[in-house]
């Protein structure tokens, strides 16, 4: 199994990658570039280069997150540079060797028309996709439920691939945090959870899963993360119960744990070898 987290690439993506090695990690996360701004960032093909094979060397999986001011459903006066910065990510993370690009579900932007949201981002994602030839995949996360309480559900995630008209280059990114902040997941009942995204094919699609736990309760719409075996509100056998599922043995797993509460990733990951 692929347990990781993220990292910094304060030293390149070739020391982000060494990084996840030091964690004792077989996958990593990281920003393509400052995660606090969508400008565009120039490739740097050489330390991409030294990552993906430093990587393939030693197996290692990666994937890429979007600016925290990325969103698929931007204002009007941001929609060209949100869409530059997404295929100036992708490139990156291409160029890098990873499976793709993490990118949060839109936001609700009308009371009036329920549906706004929903066009706005298949047009985002139209455009963005027709642009890319790539292997780097567009991967969708669900949200917790915050800002309009949009991509909360299964039914949304696989609705706006499938209609998105190259839908084969986009891939989903399951947030245990947000599944649970969300009411998407209560923490319980891992067989009907599962079972409704068997159904749905929802896993077929299913590339990358932010193993994170939530520092409030279930349907509280709260997006904070907590360690995933102490502080958090869902219980660790109930995480491992997701881990240890046949369904998922081939998808990394990733934290965005906090690293400076008294619990290191290394540590979380040394834990998730033991007991899975």
């Amino acid at each position: 199994m692929k347990f990781g987290s993220h990292v910094s690439i304060k030293n390149g993506y070739i020391g982000a990658a060494k990084q996840a090695v030091a964690n004792q990690a077989s996958a990593f996360q990281y920003f393509p570039k400052n995660p606090r701004s969508l400008s565009i960032k120039a490739v740097d093909l050489d330390d991409a280069t030294k990552c993906k094979e430093f990587c393939l060397e030693h197996n290692l999986e990666s994937v890429a997150h979007t600016p925290y001011p990325t969103s698929l459903t931007p204002s009007e006066d941001k929609e060209e540079l949100t869409i530059l910065s997404l295929l100036n990510d992708l490139e990156i993370a291409d160029a890098c060797g990873s499976i793709g690009v993490v990118v949060h579900f839109g936001n609700k932007i009308s009371e009036d028309d329920p549906l706004a949201s929903y066009h706005k981002m298949l047009d985002i994602l139209n455009k963005v996709l027709s642009q890319w030839n790539g292997k780097c995949l567009i991967l969708l996360e669900n949200n917790a439920g915050t800002k309009g309480a949009l991509g909360t559900t299964y039914e949304e995630l696989i609705q706006i691939r499938n209609l998105c008209d190259e839908h084969e280059k986009i891939g989903f990114c399951l947030d245990t945090c947000h599944a649970f902040a969300s009411g998407l997941w209560d923490g319980e009942d891992i067989t009907d959870f599962l079972n409704k995204g068997i159904e749905l094919q929802y896993f077929d699609h299913l590339k990358v899963i932010h193993l994170n736990n939530s520092k409030y309760p279930t349907a509280s719409r709260k997006d904070r993360h907590a360690n995933i075996f102490s502080k958090g509100q869902i219980k660790a056998e109930s995480l491992m119960q997701l881990v240890t599922s046949p369904i998922l043995k081939d998808v990394p797993f990733i934290l965005e744990t906090p690293d400076d509460e008294g619990i290191t990733h290394r540590m979380e990951i040394e834990w998730l070898k033991q007991n899975s």
